[in-house]
């Protein structure tokens, strides 16, 4: 039998998935949903999986427990192969996979803590045993007072917490979050993260979350996975993903490409354009945050701002500035070949001309 005991080690990684690829038959076409997938998910971390709607983020996510089989590849759990897993034993491994759903899946008939209590009442724990787990999870969520009340008498919220104490009433060792957070109001959304925090935190649990929203990522992600057509097509870390964004997709997650600009934006120089419009991403190390008059004074030119944007990320102040140049004979390449050591990201987007 298979064992996940309590001697972790750390330095290997707790889900490893190599060459995975999946396929679904779609009104008699074979469409291949997740293409040679190769990812680590290192232990205790909170790992982001992001990606527009139909990009494979859920499939990928239901392949980590076996809830959906995989056509080639391998997925380790603790060097563990799932796929080569007896019935009993993948059993026994879902045991340590909590699971949180978009739409919380909730038992409407069942009280708070018949609902929390079922994954160990299906597992044969004893009355007592199931009591006192049942306690120390709605106590861990802030529900401890909502144990007699049913779904419809909570708000989404308090929900999503439920589905959150049900997730972790058995012990697990990976909680998988799908769109956990997308039903809520903006509050509510804050306040389920900052509690997956507290559980990463305090329980040591590796986390994998899918989402559609950056936001989410940069507010409790150790880790980014941006998946495009069943791809993945950059990875990293949280701050340098965000810093220096290589895809076009990541850049579209991140809404670098929607702006709002008080003129037409050409992408060829003529006699009528009046700036250079660039785009500029830099990042530091929080306690060293550039100088933003030195940043701009590094173009020797007069500088208009059009966005901008800053935030803290993993302890890097990370910024972005949509700016126009009034030299257009500036080498913008040039110097970006000796760029400031702060800058990640330098480049041309347009010529400014006016509206008329």
């Amino acid at each position: 039998m298979v064992s996940f005991g309590s001697q972790v080690d750390f330095s290997v990684p707790h889900l490893k998935i190599r060459g995975l690829n999946k396929f679904y038959d779609v009104q008699g076409q074979r469409l291949h949903a997740l293409k040679e997938i190769n990812l680590d998910i290192p232990t205790g971390q909170v790992v982001g999986i992001i990606g527009k709607s139909g990009a494979g983020k859920s499939s990928l996510l239901r392949t980590l427990n076996g809830l959906e089989s995989i056509d080639t590849g391998s997925i380790l759990i603790h060097q563990h192969n799932i796929a080569e897993l007896s019935h009993a034993e993948l059993i026994k491994t879902r045991q340590k996979i909590g699971m949180i759903f978009q739409h919380f899946n909730l038992m409407s008939a069942k009280t708070v803590s018949e609902n929390v209590a079922l994954p160990l009442r299906i597992a044969g724990y004893e009355k007592a045993a199931i009591e006192q787990r049942v306690n120390e999870v709605l106590s861990l969520v802030g529900l401890q007072d909502k144990l007699h009340d049913y779904p419809a008498q909570l708000s989404g919220g308090q929900k999503q917490r439920v589905g959150i104490a049900r997730a972790l009433v058995s012990h697990p060792e990976i909680l998988l979050c799908d769109e956990a957070t997308s039903a809520l109001d903006p509050e509510s959304t804050a306040n389920i993260l900052a509690l997956l925090k507290q559980i990463n935190r305090d329980l040591g649990l590796t986390i994998v979350l899918i989402t559609h929203e950056m936001q989410v990522i940069q507010e409790i992600c150790d880790q980014v996975v941006v998946i495009d057509q069943g791809e993945i097509v950059e990875s990293g870390q949280v701050w340098s993903v965000f810093s220096n964004p290589q895809q076009q997709i990541t850049q579209e997650l991140l809404n670098l490409e929607q702006l709002n600009l008080p003129f037409e934006l050409s992408k060829t120089i003529d006699q009528h354009s009046t700036h250079q419009i660039l785009k500029l991403k830099y990042v530091s190390e929080s306690k060293s945050v550039p100088d933003l008059y030195e940043l701009l004074n590094f173009f020797n030119s007069p500088v208009q701002v059009y966005h901008s944007q800053i935030g803290t990320i993993q302890q890097h102040t990370i910024g972005s500035f949509v700016i126009g140049i009034s030299n257009l004979e500036l080498d913008v390449k040039n110097i970006s070949t000796k760029q400031h050591h702060a800058i990640t990201q330098l480049e041309v987007i347009g010529y400014a001309k006016p509206t008329h």
